[in-house]
């Protein structure tokens, strides 16, 4: 592990997650459990890598509301440092989903509202000494997720304050998948994705993991980490390329598992021990222990 943080950019907010008691369709009106947690990709990524012992900072809005103070608080029990969090008069966003009873999600709404208005806001511990400066960039891990606007997205990609650094970007949904090219413009930048995703970026059907990273690495992106839910997952360099098969699980919440994957894989590369084939050994445990654990 490393004392400097992991920067984690991007969407903080409540998830209100219904889990039905049957699988739905359209107009389903039924049984189920209701509950509330902490989510945003951003969020759940500074929190599995508090969680694993290694330092994250939050880059994000967050309300000056109840719901706002209430999530500070949580992430402050967690670990994570809130620091450099921008408190805005705006409401804390907040996702809502409803699964199937195997986890998988029927259908979801994300309200980042209060985020796309902070707009760059988010970046100023980047520029203004806090965190980083153009004359004294930041030397660290930045984690960049799709929910903030394809604008800030570019500021920090071209910034001089972070040229240094190395640049994980992650969609938060196949919806915002395309924002994802303007990863493509900051040098060595990684991706992290799921099939569908790539398929969105590449406008090309791949009929596995591989293939797609490959075909991402081709468009430009300095890395590629694909996965494909119970089927293969890859980290594609410019070097090598390796691809596991997930174990099977019994699944109760898919939700947030991509999160914990991109936070596994920052992690093991902590360590310079850890081999490629380590790291993405590594993600797809903690992913699949994510996924099989019941929800409280």
């Amino acid at each position: 592990m490393t004392d400097r943080p992991i920067l984690c950019v991007g969407s903080a907010l409540w998830d209100i997650i219904a889990s039905a008691s049957d699988p739905m369709i359209d107009g389903s009106d039924i049984a189920g459990i209701i509950r509330r947690r902490m989510g945003g990709v951003a969020l759940n990524v500074a929190v599995a890598l508090a969680r694993s012992g290694q330092p994250a900072a939050l880059l994000t809005a967050i309300g000056n509301d109840t719901e706002g103070n209430d999530l500070i608080k949580a992430l402050e029990g967690e670990g994570v440092d809130c620091r450099y969090v921008t408190r805005c008069d705006d409401p804390t966003d907040s996702y809502l989903a409803v699964e199937h009873p195997n986890g998988d999600i029927f259908a979801a709404i994300a309200d980042c509202a209060s985020l796309e208005k902070a707009g760059e806001t988010i970046l100023l511990p980047l520029s203004d000494g806090r965190l980083a400066s153009a004359q004294n960039p930041w030397q660290g891990s930045i984690v960049v997720d799709g929910n903030i606007p394809v604008s800030v997205m570019e500021t920090l990609a071209k910034s001089e304050a972070v040229k240094k650094s190395s640049l994980s970007f992650v969609p938060a949904s196949p919806g915002k998948a395309r924002r994802m090219r303007t990863a493509l413009k900051a040098a060595k930048a990684t991706l992290f994705v799921n099939l569908g995703e790539a398929e969105i970026l590449c406008d090309s059907k791949f009929s596995d993991s591989n293939i797609a990273a490959s075909a991402l690495l081709a468009l430009g992106a300095g890395r590629a980490i694909v996965t494909d839910g119970p089927n293969s997952a890859t980290i594609c360099t410019r070097q090598t390329s390796v691809t596991l098969t997930p174990p099977a699980v019994k699944s109760h919440s898919t939700t947030g598992a991509g999160d914990v994957f991109l936070a596994a894989v920052l992690t093991a590369e902590q360590d310079p021990k850890n081999s490629i084939l380590d790291t993405l050994q590594f993600a797809i445990d903690a992913a699949a222990t994510h996924i099989s654990r019941k929800p409280v």
